[in-house]
């Protein structure tokens, strides 16, 4: 019986264009390069820390 790991949705909303190296950077460390591409990861420090840096980038959802 394996602990069920929390996970996040995470949809990219804006686009990279025009953006800083480290946030474009950001967004394919995500495994986002396109618009309305969505990708669910596991909830951890490092992936809320990305999130926090590009979030005015992307939509994310809690998936639980």
């Amino acid at each position: 019986m394996a602990a069920k790991k929390k996970t996040v949705t995470v949809t990219q909303t804006g686009s990279p264009i025009g953006r800083p190296k480290d946030q474009r950077e950001t967004l394919k460390g995500l495994g986002l390069n396109k618009m309305n591409r969505t990708r669910e990861l596991e909830d951890t420090p490092s992936v809320r820390g990305m999130i926090n840096k590009v979030a005015h980038l992307i939509r994310v959802e809690e998936a639980g």
